[in-house]
């Protein structure tokens, strides 16, 4: 049985369609698409059925899903025990950071790498979700939570703090407010629609409503760009915001965020030495207080 079919048929069944499979494999949707026919036709089964605009697992295809699981898992396994094994100081290391931390400080961290270890090649994965280290989304990840996986091992490099800020140019036109109670007459910036935003400002003792937030978004560096801009009252971890002084720290009555800063990788990744040298380089820097941010125009 090929296990490039089995692949192919694994990827559909968790993504649910044949382009977000393609994606996740590099593959062409008629490759893919020729892939699962094969294994239907070594099967003598039919493995999906078409519901809207997704693919679903027949009743077959879900009674051989956890066996596609399983092989998935130990394919996993052995490709990280092999890449655990190389000592060579070059190769590609891929490192997973919210979209803020990837904009601004990683790249100051990535020259210091270059200058250490010119034959690594950085990739930089940018995403406000937590990269899957175990299927290899990421081999490193710089995380403000702590890693529960048995197979992950994490350094806890040091607490940050973050903040509430705006543009000098809205504090000179709205004022400048310290209390919770003056930021309820002030519109914020906010994340999405999900509630999640208004809940962590709850917590920090900001009661603002949905109708606080003149602009949504769930990109962090879209986000701060607007606060720059003017639109309203934004949060961001101090270290970065330092680095923009066309900024001003606002509701400075409120407590400090603090949080963590978490460096992970897989256990297995972590004896290869090019990953090894990158981990390490990176808990150096990001150590540092403050942290040397990179700031665009």
């Amino acid at each position: 049985m090929d296990w490039n079919h089995l692949h192919a048929f694994l990827e559909t069944a968790q993504r649910g369609s044949l382009s977000g499979a393609a994606r996740t494999l590099g593959l062409t949707q008629p490759t893919l698409s020729r892939q699962i026919a094969a294994l239907e036709q070594q099967l003598g089964v039919t493995l999906f059925e078409r519901v809207g605009r997704t693919l679903r697992p027949t009743d077959a295809g879900l009674s051989l899903l956890d066996h596609a699981r399983t092989m998935g898992a130990a394919a996993d396994d052995l490709a990280l025990a092999a890449t655990g094994q190389s000592q060579a100081v070059e190769g590609l290391v891929s490192v997973s950071a919210s979209d803020a931390v990837a904009t601004w400080v990683l790249p100051p961290l990535i020259a210091r790498i270059g200058a250490v270890a010119p034959g690594i090649v950085v990739e930089v994965v940018a995403s406000n979700r937590l990269s899957d280290l175990r299927r290899r989304e990421a081999d490193i990840a710089i995380r403000h939570v702590r890693p529960e996986q048995p197979d992950l091992i994490g350094r806890l490099v040091r607490h940050a703090t973050a903040g509430f800020y705006a543009a000098h140019r809205w504090v000179a036109e709205h004022g400048h407010p310290h209390s919770a109670q003056q930021a309820l007459s002030h519109r914020f910036v906010g994340a999405d629609r999900s509630g999640q935003f208004l809940a962590y400002l709850h917590s920090h003792g900001l009661p603002l409503s949905p109708r606080h937030c003149t602009v949504l978004t769930d990109n962090s560096v879209v986000a701060w760009q607007m606060v720059r801009q003017g639109l309203g009252i934004g949060v961001m971890m101090d270290d970065i915001a330092g680095a923009f002084p066309e900024v001003v720290r606002v509701l400075d009555d409120l407590p400090v965020v603090r949080f963590p800063i978490w460096l992970v990788t897989h256990r297995e990744l972590h004896t290869a030495r090019r990953f090894r040298v990158v981990f390490d380089l990176l808990g150096q820097a990001l150590a540092e207080q403050p942290l040397a941010c990179a700031a665009a125009a």
